[in-house]
């Protein structure tokens, strides 16, 4: 890795986001080709590395790759694209293996990889380094990406627009770095900057989670899919100014109970499968069992009870969680953890093919910024660090285009200005919005409240759109800013990171207006019936939404 210090203008290929999907892109990249891997924060930052659970792979002999797409496609709740799954469970082991061989350490039982049983797995196949998994993996991969000449990591590098020449190819992007608005050129374009749960106000996502990714592709043009679909989490640390942190599915496939405010297994009232039920049927369950029994809902939360499995296994697969409680005052051998359900993984995202192609030629979409079709209405439990490394391994073949049309050379334009007085009001809106979502779209939605919830965040967007900072997300080709006032940067940041979250909400919002069903990850309670009418995918293109041709079962 070369670390930035002059940047260069331009890249064979620009990889924005660095997280499993963004590394593993750029690890599997040819060597011959320069990299440019712009990431926000600094590496280490992101979801991927909050990952528990593990890594979904069919490699048991007590196991297949048919076993691990039924399961998939039962989970996806029809809205799966079969091929893609087949793509996804067939390429598992060899994930696998290459993770192993560049020294992942993954849990062994008796000499061999160990796998335990997550909810709606047929077969035990997750593999785990304790529960620190995503940490273990992103560790290896930064690791590697150190190492590699060819890769620069450019950090603290914000990815404000796409540039799509005249042909209508995307050959580049500007980026907000080190007090300056530049643009890097490149053949190609790959966007991995993971999700976007920041729209909710609770959520297990980091604060980078802002939807960067599918906003900045959305604004260029390329089509999207099934933003309706978020995946709410059953099970995250509820205590007063503790951050929602995942108490991983794994914890019940270990045998936890959630239990009620009397100590009953309440979730079984709701399901057959009780604590195993797939994640947005436990979600709802303890969302409903909340709605009924406690005065204050928004508030409230069940509990988890580890007292029904061996101390010896909690210590041994569950240390980071054991130590995280603790932080927070819970002692899990003790007493059981509170929880309550907080958004966790979008499932709709920047539609692609197998090999991570957008609408846009030159622009590429991988991990939770895309959606790829193996996840469906419902994404199957640890399948979403495998998606990443599946798809990210199709991007050895890429073969960028040279960028031929040359950026123009304006002159640099200094700006010593600030703008305290928009901040305020974008702050305003950064801390209103996710809020309302949680009331809006969260686990229950309902036409009435969905309605008013786009007009507040439509006129939201409008505001952004007409303060003085909107001219550096539509900046002409080639133009470059220098940005003298200290605080300039940390304002457009911020301006530009609310414009994502406004945009990708009211993309959500729409979305589940739209789709009067109830289905996965998306629940009317107006609708709560799935209807096979609605077995198509929510395609979006700019302003207008439409169906996809149904799908039928793989």
């Amino acid at each position: 890795m070369i670390s930035v210090t002059n940047l260069p203008a331009q890249f064979d290929v620009v990889v924005i986001g660095s997280g499993a999907a963004g590394l593993y892109a750029a690890l599997s990249l040819p060597n011959h080709l320069q990299v440019g891997l712009i990431t926000k924060a600094k590496l280490r930052t992101g979801s991927s590395k909050w990952a528990q659970g593990g890594i979904a792979a069919a490699i048991a002999p007590t196991d297949s790759p048919d076993l691990h797409f039924r399961d998939t496609m039962e989970a996806g709740a029809g809205l799966c694209e079969p091929v893609a799954v087949q793509f996804l469970v067939n390429h598992a082991p060899e994930a696998i293996a290459h993770l192993v061989e560049m020294g992942v350490a993954f849990d062994r039982k008796d000499g061999d990889l160990a796998m335990t049983l997550e909810a709606a797995h047929s077969r035990p196949r997750v593999l785990h380094s304790a529960d620190t998994t995503g940490k273990a993996i992103i560790t290896t991969l930064i690791e590697q990406v150190l190492e590699r000449p060819n890769i620069h990591v450019v950090a603290q590098a914000f990815a404000l627009q796409l540039w799509r020449d005249g042909t209508g190819h995307c050959r580049g992007v500007s980026i907000l770095f080190e007090h300056k608005i530049q643009w890097l050129t490149a053949g190609a374009v790959i966007v991995a900057t993971g999700g976007g749960g920041q729209i909710f106000a609770q959520t297990t996502n980091p604060t980078v989670s802002t939807g960067d990714g599918v906003a900045l592709a959305w604004r260029a043009g390329a089509q999207l899919r099934d933003l309706e679909f978020f995946q709410f989490h059953p099970t995250a640390l509820t205590k007063p100014n503790a951050p929602h942190f995942l108490i991983s599915e794994a914890v019940r496939g270990e045998g936890a109970h959630l239990l009620g405010f009397n100590g009953d297994r309440f979730a079984f009232d709701y399901h057959p499968a009780g604590e195993l039920a797939p994640r947005d049927v436990v979600s709802r369950a303890i969302f409903s069992y909340l709605a009924e029994n406690a005065g204050d809902p928004a508030n409230a939360h069940v509990y988890l009870d580890l007292s029904v499995i061996p101390e010896e296994k909690i210590r041994r697969r569950f240390p980071n969680i054991i130590r995280m409680c603790a932080e927070w005052g819970v002692d899990v051998f003790s007493e059981p953890i509170p929880v309550a359900p907080a958004a966790h993984y979008w499932m709709g995202g920047v539609a692609t093919n197998t090999a991570c192609e957008t609408s846009i030629p030159g622009l590429y979409a991988i991990g939770e910024t895309a959606s790829t079709g193996v996840h469906g209405a419902n994404r199957l439990a640890s399948n979403s660090l495998l998606e990443c490394l599946v798809f990210a391994a199709q991007l050895r073949h890429l073969a960028p285009t040279n960028t031929t049309e040359p950026l123009p050379h304006p002159p640099l334009l200094t700006l010593d200005q600030h703008w305290a007085k928009e901040s305020v009001k974008v702050q305003t809106i950064r801390a209103d919005l996710p809020l309302l979502l949680w009331q809006s779209a969260g686990i229950c939605r309902e036409r009435q409240i969905l309605t008013e919830a786009i007009a507040q965040v439509a006129d939201w967007q409008t505001q952004l759109k007409r303060m003085a900072m909107a001219q550096f997300l539509h900046l002409e080709p080639g133009q470059v800013m220098q940005l003298n006032h200290p605080d300039a940067e940390m304002e457009i940041r911020l301006y530009a990171e609310v414009c994502n979250l406004t945009d990708v909400a009211l993309l959500i919002l729409k979305s589940a207006l739209w789709r009067t069903e109830s289905r996965g990850g998306h629940y009317r309670t107006d609708y709560p019936e799935t209807q096979s009418d609605w077995q198509v995918h929510t395609l979006v293109e700019g302003e207008n939404l439409r169906r996809s041709p149904k799908l039928f079962p793989g």
